[in-house]
């Protein structure tokens, strides 16, 4: 078989184990959020999931879980591997002029699933390093739904947000002209290695808030229980973050956003996870439970513990600038020492010498 033939049958190959494994993901979270609600004791397990607060309905959470897996599974057609592997072999590499991969499911309303094409093809744009421009997103949804563009443009950018952990801004009104930012200052606009792909934000707030929601410091068999049911393994690649254990406990120890020490006198060696001085300075507490929050389709204050914790960081950080401004402000008003007037001890009378005046 042709060189070239065998390289299509690999790419359609690892396209449809992409998209068969974030149907499962979506599958397992949701099934993880029905087996909680249909529980009759209220949750006490030490899953993120299963710490939400009656205020989430379960209906409203399952629905937003089910937002995630298409957003998961429209990536998966347009990602055929890892950031790596999409790196490292020439001939499997997108071209700037290749057509992305669109799809519409037959029989949904178009107001359904326009948002879903586009949040495609802004992916696509991101991950390609391209220019979002309006006029193409007007092209991608039809020019006869130009009317109906906002609310489809905030729609598709909410979902990537609580996956992705990404906002869409508008970086140049006069050419139209939006991009993907990352909610943290990661290398490379959130895609932490160098080169295409897409970004680990999402992974890393989902991190930084178990964290939190674990008292500040998460045992490692925590967090890989948890990213289980995000489809997450240590030592197996996955489509978006790579290998995951590289990841998460290398190059976000390295830049700092994560801490992975050794529990003390643990034997054999344990690991646990906490907020590295990275995450501390380029967020908070409250952010990340906005995050969370909007992830659940609720409010930060629907988890009542966590939310009057985070306010009391916030009033501690505000508290902590206003005594570093205002010890700035002093040492700008205050004047400098003046200088002595007299710097030499003053002479006794009968030290001093006069000249004698001479007798006429």
């Amino acid at each position: 078989m042709p060189r070239r033939q065998k390289s299509k049958l690999r790419a359609s190959e690892k396209r449809g184990r992409a998209r068969a494994e974030a149907q499962g993901e979506g599958a397992q979270a949701t099934v993880a959020v029905e087996e909680e609600s249909t529980s009759s004791s209220p949750p006490q397990s030490e899953d993120i999931t299963q710490s939400l607060p009656p205020a989430v309905s379960s209906s409203t959470f399952q629905g937003r879980r089910r937002a995630q897996a298409i957003t998961i599974t429209s990536t998966a057609n347009m990602c055929t591997r890892s950031d790596e592997d999409s790196n490292s072999q020439d001939e499997d590499r997108a071209s700037p002029f290749e057509v992305p991969y669109y799809t519409e499911s037959a029989g949904e309303d178009s107001l359904i699933r326009k948002p879903g094409l586009l949040e495609q093809f802004l992916l696509y744009k991101y991950k390609m390093k391209q220019p979002i421009l309006k006029e193409d997103m007007l092209k991608i949804i039809g020019q006869n739904y130009e009317d109906q563009f906002p609310e489809i443009l905030k729609k598709a950018s909410e979902r990537i947000e609580i996956v992705f952990a990404v906002d869409l801004k508008e970086i140049d009104s006069t050419k139209q002209s939006y991009d993907l930012i990352s909610k943290l200052k990661l290398p490379n606009n959130g895609r932490v290695r160098a080169g295409r792909g897409l970004p680990k934000t999402g992974l890393l707030m989902n991190i930084l808030g178990m964290i939190f929601m674990k008292g500040n410091c998460a045992a490692e068999e925590d967090i890989w229980k948890f990213l289980g049911m995000m489809r997450v393994y240590a030592g197996r690649k996955h489509f978006i973050y790579g290998e995951p254990r590289k990841l998460i406990t290398k190059d976000l120890v390295r830049l700092e956003y994560l801490e992975y020490r050794q529990v003390a006198n643990s034997d054999p060696p344990r690991y646990e996870f906490l907020w590295g001085p990275k995450a501390q300075a380029e967020t908070s507490k409250m952010k990340v439970l906005e995050f969370l929050a909007k992830v659940n389709d609720t409010i930060p204050s629907a988890f009542p513990s966590y939310y009057e914790e985070a306010l009391k960081d916030e009033e501690k950080k505000v508290q902590t600038r206003a005594m570093v401004t205002a010890g700035t402000i002093a040492k700008v008003l205050v004047p400098s020492r003046p200088m002595p007037q007299n710097i030499f001890p003053p002479l006794v009378k009968s030290e001093v010498c006069y000249p004698q005046d001479k007798k006429t």
